[in-house]
């Protein structure tokens, strides 16, 4: 047997993901899911000006991307009104991640965020060694305060925080995300994930050179392109010139960055999916209503639903969706996985859970 020379870390890390994805659950059944409303991807689907910016740029595939990702990132950064050395473009917030966490945390380094939280994040801190300290959500919110006392404690390099919040849809409030800021332990820097920001009417006003937090944005939402990874980071200059230090330079596919110029510049069929949105989370809602459940109230493009027992019950009506051809996922943390997490979908996709549920007993 072959002895391969693996770091010391890597050696002890299991081989897993932070996710299974739907893909691996379709074949476990043999089958497609009639609806697919776990992994909060848009189903109403891109820009159709980005689907056109990919199809024409598929004939210069050969060619590798502009590795600065320049176009995109100057417009990202006249969309923000900020310059664009303030801007990162990435795979994903999950490539962002990865970067971010290799520039800060070593072995040992003390990272803090709470149990339950997006685990793509953990993924990484594990990767490269450091230490993770969890604080629990407190009334299905990420508790600030837990989270500041925890990284003043540890001495912690980053704080974790994702608002609006993945898992379960909610989010704090501008100015209680401002006043957090103003109050950070000294030495932190907040990685602030505002992945459904695109959903959420109440966003934080947050200078751009404010040294000690970043925030992540992505198209894979409401942009509706997930599959295409693209995603971006604002911060001060000195943080984003730091990325260009270990990212993957060629990492952006070439027609994904076209895709997302084109979609970032359709704002009118974003506000037209953000109103499918809306009118996606009141159906979950009655939905769940008749059912005897309750939705949770949700800045995102999904809608946790408390199933109103244990996890227990919820794992087993998530199962049941599955086996019925409805993708849904659950938090995997108590109390939070209570509940069953359905992304928003087109009015067929409401139809078909509701037709699932009906044939499911309770």
């Amino acid at each position: 047997m072959t002895q391969y020379r693996f770091t010391d870390i890597a050696a002890t890390l299991p081989s897993s993901v932070p996710f299974v994805g739907p893909e691996t659950q379709e074949r476990q059944l043999g089958r497609r899911f009639d609806a697919r409303l776990g992994a909060n991807e848009s189903t109403f689907g891109p820009s159709p000006k980005a689907i056109a910016a990919m199809v024409q740029t598929a004939a210069d595939i050969w060619q590798y991307a502009d590795p600065e990702n320049h176009d995109l990132r100057h417009a990202l950064a006249a969309h923000h009104d900020v310059n664009a050395a303030n801007v990162v473009v990435g795979e994903g917030i999950d490539g962002l991640l990865g970067y971010l966490v290799r520039l800060f945390v070593g072995a040992g380094d003390a990272v803090v965020t709470s149990l339950g939280a997006y685990p793509t994040f953990n993924y990484h801190v594990n990767g490269y060694g450091g230490t993770l300290h969890s604080v629990p959500y407190r009334d299905d919110y990420e508790d600030i305060d837990a989270l500041w006392a925890k990284a003043e404690a540890v001495g912690a390099k980053l704080i974790y925080l994702a608002n609006p919040d993945n898992p379960m849809g909610s989010h704090h409030s501008a100015a209680t995300i401002e006043n957090a800021i103003s109050r950070l332990p000294k030495g932190v820097l907040l990685v602030l994930d505002e992945a459904y920001a695109d959903t959420c009417a109440d966003l934080p006003s947050i200078a751009i050179d404010t040294p000690n937090v970043i925030r992540m944005r992505t198209f894979s939402k409401a942009y509706g392109m997930a599959g295409a990874r693209v995603g971006y980071a604002l911060g001060p200059v000195d943080l984003i010139n730091a990325f260009h230090k270990v990212r993957n330079h060629f990492g952006m596919n070439r027609a994904a960055q076209a895709g997302a110029l084109a979609a970032l510049q359709d704002q009118p069929y974003l506000h037209k999916t953000l109103e499918q949105i809306a009118a996606s989370k009141a159906r979950i809602a009655e939905i769940s209503e008749a059912w005897g459940w309750r939705a949770l109230s949700s800045a995102t493009n999904f809608v946790a639903v408390d199933c109103g027992r244990d996890g227990a019950y919820a794992k087993r009506m998530l199962e049941a969706l599955i086996q019925e051809g409805v993708f849904v996922r659950m938090p995997f943390a108590a109390p939070q996985n209570r509940c069953i997490r359905i992304s928003c979908g087109t009015d067929a996709q409401m139809d078909l859970l509701e037709a699932a549920l009906q044939r499911i007993k309770k």
